[in-house]
């Protein structure tokens, strides 16, 4: 019986239907009712759930959750980003400095400007080039990002500089070898089995590498094979120092979508999202329009390349929150809740999304897939170290000399990136600190370089791969500040689920900001943080804590615990 062909199939709705869920997502309904409204979400969110059938309070906890949804929105919306690399750029000046060029207070509530609002964000993904602000869509990043905001110089975009130093690169085949994308796709719809594929994943001992590290044909292989299966693209990248992800989305959409395609194949999956978090509009575009490409060139849709594959991909957007990027939140704010961690087991592989199995990868994981499918497994198992194998994107930050996205392979000594592909810190500065994978991740001291890259290596000192975003912070900055702006970060961006985490976040910057050394009740705190959270986020935070008091020693006593 020949197959009915209706192109583009909508993947995500036709599930959650047959889940017995409203067919649009509510998140989007609450994102356009947010751009309509000068107004905080109390007046128009309930509204906008009585459209789906649901009870106000279904629409007023996720619009009062999102950072994008939540503040009343001027006509012209400016965000700031005041994640850690635009901070250690100016120290945080910058932000006081645009609010007064505007005239308004940042994430204010209050008697909102119909004209202008201003957010303050945590990464827009310029940390090679900050500080930077989005006015609108339209990026400003650089020393005189101030000026640029206010209008009196041009608008300033700068490209992310990337190379290559593995002489054979893997995730950016396509942006520095020009490799084509969709190449093994084709192919591999063509003559391999989805366990082939998933044999020389696993053969490959790629792992995830958007911070949990966990095997990724392992978990391609817990999904089951049930054609009711999701894959997640997750582009939600968060970890302030960290862009590779918005590079790939950008420069090179469709190896990401070829590496989400072969990971649906591998799983059995028909259905394949992308979730690209809001602060990354140019991402958000290039992706649709890479799907509209696939879709026209037959590599996705029914009956893929003449065979009995069928699969379709839909892009959708996040509304902004930094925990709704681990993946039980990513799948809370996709079926249009609060973007909270949930409690595992089930875990997402046997009950994710509404209910069916779903794999969540991360961005860069899928890019490196189609390399893998295409040279084998055993090629990228001979990369980095027997333990921990492959190549990985590393990205530095404004600081330094050289800042931009590199890939390395596995194990080279921190001090080599720092010092080989940075180039050491701009104008000769010292190191004060590294932050090492974001937030959770952890701090380095300039004697801890030698470190290697790896998960054990730096689990060694306190600290975490991550995303490998490396932001220096140099020696002008006071310790105390960089503590402080750590836990600002965990108390502005705890999604409040659970105690430990929700209340913590509050009392480590409430402590810090007394400015006086803490007692026994901090070093408690700490440890309950660390052993009662409900996700990595509030237990992973007192090691960065205490990872950044050790590396700034005296200067920071008592502050780690």
């Amino acid at each position: 019986m020949q197959k009915t062909v209706t192109r583009p199939f909508d993947a995500f709705r036709a599930l959650a239907e047959r889940r017995g869920r409203p067919g649009a997502r509510l998140i989007e309904a609450l994102a356009a009712g947010a751009a309509e409204h000068a107004e905080g979400p109390e007046s128009w969110a309930p509204e906008e759930a009585r459209r789906f059938g649901l009870p106000a309070a279904a629409g007023l906890g996720p619009a009062t959750f999102y950072a994008d949804l939540a503040l009343p929105h001027g006509r012209r919306h400016v965000r700031v980003c005041t994640a850690t690399a635009c901070f250690a750029a100016q120290a945080g000046r910058h932000l006081p400095a645009i609010e007064d060029v505007l005239g308004v207070t940042a994430d204010s509530d209050h008697d909102p400007d119909p004209e202008v609002s201003l957010q303050s964000v945590r990464c827009l993904g310029y940390c090679y080039g900050g500080p930077a602000a989005l006015d609108g869509e339209t990026p400003c990043a650089g020393p005189d990002v101030v000026d640029q905001v206010a209008g009196r110089v041009r608008a300033l975009t700068p490209a992310i500089p990337v190379a290559d130093t593995t002489g054979d690169p893997v995730v950016l085949a396509g942006i520095m070898a020009g490799e084509a994308a969709w190449q093994t796709w084709v192919e591999t719809v063509g003559r391999l089995t989805s366990e082939m594929v998933r044999s020389e994943v696993a053969a490959s001992g790629l792992r995830g590498r958007g911070g949990a590290g966990f095997p990724v044909a392992a978990k391609w292989a817990a999904a089951g094979g049930s054609p009711e299966t999701v894959v997640i693209a997750n582009g939600d990248e968060g970890d302030p120092g960290s862009f590779a992800d918005r590079l790939l989305m950008e420069a090179d959409p469709a190896r990401v979508l070829e590496g989400l395609a072969l990971a649906c194949f591998a799983c059995g999956a028909r259905r394949g999202l992308v979730l690209v978090r809001s602060e990354y509009p140019q991402a958000l575009a290039r992706m649709r329009e890479a799907v509209g490409r696939a879709r026209a060139e037959g590599h996705l849709g029914l009956g893929v390349h003449g065979s009995d594959v069928d699969l379709d991909v839909e892009v959708v957007a996040g509304a902004g929150s930094y925990v709704a990027g681990e993946e039980t939140a990513l799948i809370a704010g996709l079926e249009g809740d609060r973007g909270c961690a949930r409690a595992r087991p089930p875990y997402p592989t046997s009950s994710g999304l509404w209910g069916a199995p779903t794999v969540v990868n991360n961005v860069e994981t899928l890019a490196a897939v189609p390399w893998i499918v295409r040279r084998g497994g055993e090629a990228y198992a001979r990369r980095g170290t027997p333990s921990e194998t492959g190549t990985k994107l590393v990205c530095l930050s404004e600081r330094f000399a050289r800042p931009g996205c590199y890939e390395v392979e596995l194990g080279v000594p921190v001090r080599w990136i720092v010092t080989e592909c940075g180039g050491g810190l701009r104008e000769g500065a010292g190191l004060g600190v590294l932050q090492v994978g974001g937030p959770l991740g952890g701090f380095l001291s300039e004697k801890d370089l030698d470190v290697p890259l790896t998960e054990a290596g730096l689990a060694g000192y306190g600290a975490a791969l991550g995303h490998a975003g490396l932001v220096a912070v140099d020696q002008r900055m006071e310790p105390l500040e960089v503590l402080r702006h750590v836990w600002a970060f965990a108390a502005a961006e705890s999604c409040g689920a659970c105690s430990p985490c929700r209340v913590g976040s509050r009392r480590g910057l409430e402590q810090v900001r007394t400015g006086e050394r803490p007692g026994p009740a901090y070093a408690r705190m700490l440890r309950v943080m660390s052993e009662a959270s409900l996700c990595a986020f509030g237990r992973r935070l007192p090691y960065a804590v205490g990872s950044l008091a050790r590396a700034y020693g005296d200067r920071l006593r008592g502050w780690g615990g």
